[in-house]
């Protein structure tokens, strides 16, 4: 029995099957960056810290608009700090002896830096952006505080100046309604539990690679 081989021909054959397997490793990198985001951000949200952290997490599979055999995922949080804090538990302290200040739902989220930009909140932040001072308040055995004298909580609950406008626009100060709103709390430390794993959820993900190029290969 005779066969014949033509070098063309097998070569055709070969470049088909790379292209395949290449197809079929890129599909199965592309399943296994979404899966792994996706249960990254479960496991953020099911720790109860909010849907906001866990939309940090984001993923990506490289080549973008290409097929390869070398095929890889690259997951990453846009808040890698907060992430880390939470996934090994950590004690939080000032870095020069100071108290942390940690703003009450008075407070807000953005305040106003030296140079006029708005930046994550600060007690400095706040008087800039508020025009307001904030007063000390000393708690023995218990957290201190910082609160604004006067003041009045907007319909956003937000601590605002207790001030009216006449007709003519000029600002008055209100008579009534004004009290003394907590707007930080400060305290020498923050002992953050751990309430995250990812190398769980990551090392669950890379075990099922294989099985993943199995289903996608045709």
């Amino acid at each position: 029995m005779r066969f014949t081989f033509k070098t063309d021909d097998l070569t055709a054959r070969l470049g088909e099957v790379e292209t395949e397997a290449a197809r079929s490793v890129t599909a199965a990198m592309r399943e296994a960056t979404d899966g792994l985001k996706g249960d990254l951000r479960a496991d953020v949200a099911d720790a109860g810290l909010g849907q906001r952290l866990a939309n940090t997490w984001r993923g990506k599979t490289y080549p973008d608009a290409a097929i390869s055999l070398e095929a890889a995922s690259f997951v990453w949080s846009r808040a890698p700090n907060i992430v880390d804090a939470f996934d090994r538990g950590v004690t939080i302290k000032s870095s020069r002896g100071f108290w942390l200040a940690i703003p009450t739902a008075a407070a807000g989220v953005k305040g106003i830096n030296p140079t006029g930009a708005m930046k994550r909140i600060t007690p400095g932040g706040w008087e800039r952006r508020t025009g307001m001072r904030l007063r000390f308040v000393y708690r023995r055995g218990r957290p201190s505080l910082l609160v604004a004298d006067n003041a009045r909580l907007s319909k956003k609950g937000l601590a605002r100046p207790n001030l009216g406008r006449t007709r003519g626009g000029a600002s008055f100060t209100r008579i009534g309604g004004r009290s003394t709103v907590v707007v930080f709390i400060l305290v020498p430390q923050v002992s953050l539990r751990k309430r995250l794993d990812v190398a769980s959820v990551a090392q669950q993900w890379a075990s099922r690679v294989p099985d993943l190029l199995a289903t996608h290969w045709k």
